[in-house]
């Protein structure tokens, strides 16, 4: 997970812990893959019917911890009244900012919750390395295969075997744009990469003085300045390149300067190089490495830019009363592939592993991958998930429907955001550092792609 990206939605600041203990109500049933049964011949208690299938834990607890704090951390709370009401048991949940590095603190000391929420594949398979989580249980499986894609099971893989389902999801390939700037200038969303491209050097010749251009960026997010533009690099690679292409260059088979990333990566530069194309109402093309990550975008509604490239999540930057619609001051539309055809998505999201098999702790972990949870979850408001159950009327936002919509499409490409599978000296560190000298002007293309190359661990 890039840091930054977790403090737009609302999560920075104090570590925040709570739990629900909630009088329990009798049921039944058994809970797949656990190494005891609980069980009783009551009948559910009403409203109870979906939650019977977890069996009655009378007075348990289960440890959660995560890097979700505050506003988000109460509507994860929120997801578990009615399990707990009707399990008995109670789920306390810690999060703190410094999850990474807390979590190997905790394991180290013998001291590991019940249940974590990996927000990356790499560092949930560091814990797998250390022999420390468990594989899921039959449960979590079943719920997993059931309820998303191929692609989303393989990243809470490790060498084969399934230790952790998907929880949350964000969709990354996004251009914040103003519908009625759009519409007053007579422009279209454009459906194909060239497509786009007509439209951004068509709105530059339409202001030839420089004072409003095509697009608006910003990269600056204090030690984690850079992570936006990888963003834009990974979205190109799996554009011009393909999702084996995109496999390889992340899994270093094929080295970062690459001919693939190589052209990849000047197709970006043809926008986020250009001091006619960007940065409107900001400065020259350089001042992307200065600009905030969070005021990236807002020059849209002064009229200085018509397009921002960024995820799902830069709702939550939108200034209050801002009417984020398909009609209204912005919205967003998907960045178009190479064809109308071909729709590559580039996502991030969130996974659930488990430190224990206690029958207790693999209830929780099964209704956190069940369809059940994820609907309860959306319709909570403010997130987005990739279970196919998921129903996205109950989705708080337009743009967070149009995130669903994309995620649940059986045919699109979907790739997991490559910088946060690769080691962390690159994904985290000589991938941000390189593209922020590049578009400072420090380094061309192949140099910093080789730069990056040079940077791979060894071992």
């Amino acid at each position: 997970m890039k840091i930054a990206r977790r403090k737009i939605v609302g999560l920075a600041g104090s570590a925040a812990a709570g739990a629900l203990i909630l009088g329990a109500c009798s049921g039944g049933g058994s809970i797949s893959g656990t190494t005891e049964e609980q069980s009783s011949d009551a009948s559910p208690a009403e409203g109870c019917e979906d939650f019977e299938q977890y069996g009655q834990f009378d007075g348990a607890t289960v440890t959660l911890f995560s890097s979700i704090r505050e506003v988000e951390a109460d509507q994860l709370q929120e997801t578990f009244d009615d399990f707990s009401r009707c399990t008995g048991i109670t789920v306390q949940h810690n999060g703190v900012g410094e999850f990474e590095q807390q979590i190997v603190v905790q394991v180290e000391g013998n001291n590991a919750p019940d249940l974590a929420i990996f927000p990356q594949p790499g560092l949930l398979k560091t814990m797998v390395d250390m022999g420390k989580v468990l594989p899921a249980p039959e449960g979590v499986e079943k719920n997993t295969d059931e309820g998303w894609s191929p692609d989303w099971k393989a990243y809470g893989t490790v060498d084969g075997t399934f230790y952790a389902a998907p929880l949350m999801a964000s969709v990354k390939s996004f251009v914040w744009y103003s519908p009625k700037a759009f519409a007053d200038n007579g422009y279209e969303v454009p459906e194909t990469w060239d497509e786009l491209m007509a439209l951004t050097q068509k709105i530059a010749e339409d202001n030839p003085d420089g004072d409003v251009k095509p697009w608006c960026a910003g990269i600056e997010s204090g030690g984690a300045t850079g992570w936006p533009a990888t963003d834009w690099i990974e979205d190109l690679v799996l554009r011009t390149a393909g999702g084996d292409v995109y496999d390889q260059w992340v899994s270093h088979e094929i080295p970062f300067n690459d001919p693939a990333i190589v052209e990849a990566t000047n197709k970006v530069g043809d926008i986020l190089l250009n001091d006619d194309y960007v940065n409107g109402g900001i400065g020259d093309s350089r001042s992307i490495a200065t600009t905030s990550f969070n005021d990236g975008g807002l020059p849209i509604l002064d009229g200085q830019c018509f397009m921002h490239r960024q995820a799902s999540f830069y709702e939550a930057q939108w200034p209050e009363g801002t009417d984020v619609s398909p009609d209204g001051d912005v919205y967003a539309f998907y960045l178009p592939g190479m064809d109308a055809d071909n729709k590559p998505l580039l996502v991030a999201g969130e996974f659930v592993g488990a430190f224990n098999d206690k029958p207790e702790t693999q209830a929780v972990q099964e209704y956190m991958s069940s369809g059940k949870w994820a609907n309860t979850r959306v319709g909570i408001g403010g997130v987005t998930s990739a279970n196919k159950a998921v129903d996205p009327s109950l989705a708080s936002s337009d743009v967070l429907r149009l995130s669903i919509d994309l995620l649940q499409d059986e045919g699109a490409i979907s790739r997991f955001d490559g910088s946060d599978l690769m080691p962390s000296e690159v994904g985290a560190g000589s991938f941000w550092s390189g593209l922020t000298q590049w578009i400072d002007g420090s380094v061309d293309t192949e140099t910093m792609l080789t730069n990056i190359e040079n940077s791979w661990p060894k071992n």
